[in-house]
This record gives structure tokens, C-alpha cells and sequence, in this order.
């Protein structure tokens, strides 16, 4: 059975990650898919090629996992792609109550079910807002998120990173 992983993955996290690699074991085939939405345009720090260049990092040493993009309804995809369920990883109950009306919906429209997998209770308060909140500021995120989301991020926010470490630097001397 194949399973279909769908988000904005701005960028992917270790909570992410953790889901992933259960998921991998449990299903023939994962694919990874960065769903992106007009609506949304301008609202991610990364933008989709630079998330699905991360992605296919972060997702290199998968042997059963692939990564795909869509802008649409995920029912219309999976159709077109005809893949079997959508997996949906859970921090918290808040998460549970949102994701819980969105299976169900996408059953109604598009006769898809959903399987949900709870992330290890690590990252259970690890979200991408958080991360890149963090790493707007500098702080350590090496831990949260794969290499290539740090890396990712500490390109994106170089001026910030140089500055806290010139300042770190400074307080030794």
C-alpha cells in the first residue's frame, strides 16, 4: 500500500521527519508531496523549489521514498496519481481536532482515507512556525529540523546567524 504525505513543509522538521521514517516502514511507497496554494503565494519563507530542493535532501536516504508537488484539491491528486491513503503526522490533540475535519472531508469528496501517525512526543511542540521564528533570531535549531533545513536556514537568515555569533565572539574576549 502506497501513502501520500502532503504539507507545506516550510521547511521539513525532525517531527516531520520522525513520521516519515515510520511511515517508510510501514508502507510500500511514501511520497512526500509539497501542496502548494495561490492563496498562500508570498507566506513561506522558502519558496517551492527551494522547500523541494530540501525535501529530496532531507529524503535521499529513503529507499521508498519520493517527492512530488501539487497545487489543487489532494483528493484531485490522488486520483491522478491514484495513490492509496493520505498520511497525516499529529503533535497534539489541537492538531487531532483540525486534521480529524479535513479526512473527513477529503472522504466525502474524494472517497480517500486517512492514516494518522503521532509524532514521537520529542517534537511534540516542534512546529515549522517555530523553527523559523527561531532561526530568525539566530537561535539553534541544528536539533529540530534535518541538515538541510538547518542549512537552508542558516542561509536564509546568514545576516542574523553572523551577527549573534560576532556578538558571542565579542562577549569571550
Amino acid at each position: 500500500m502506497n501513502a501520500v504525505f502532503p504539507g507545506s513543509f516550510d521547511p521539513i522538521t525532525s517531527g516531520h521527519m520522525d513520521v516519515l521514517t515510520r511511515a517508510s516502514r510501514i508502507f510500500d511507497h511514501v511520497t512526500v508531496t509539497v501542496m502548494h496554494n495561490a492563496r498562500k503565494q508570498g507566506k513561506h519563507l522558502f519558496t517551492l523549489d527551494e522547500r523541494l530542493a530540501i525535501l529530496h535532501e532531507a529524503t535521499a536516504h529513503f529507499g521508498n521514498v519520493s517527492v512530488d508537488t501539487f497545487g489543487g484539491l489532494l483528493v484531485d491528486y490522488m486520483a491522478q496519481q491514484q495513490q492509496g491513503l493520505i498520511l497525516r503526522g499529529l503533535r497534539a490533540v489541537s492538531d487531532y481536532e483540525y486534521e480529524l475535519q479535513i479526512a473527513h472531508l477529503n472522504r466525502q469528496i474524494g472517497e480517500v482515507e486517512t492514516v494518522f501517525i503521532m509524532a514521537a512526543t520529542r517534537w511534540s511542540f516542534v512546529s515549522s512556525t517555530m523553527v523559523r521564528e527561531i532561526a530568525s533570531y539566530g537561535g539553534d535549531i541544528s536539533e529540530m529540523v534535518p541538515r538541510a533545513s538547518a542549512s537552508a536556514l542558516r542561509r536564509k537568515f546568514a545576516d542574523v546567524y553572523a551577527a549573534r555569533e560576532a556578538g558571542q565572539a565579542a562577549e569571550v574576549e
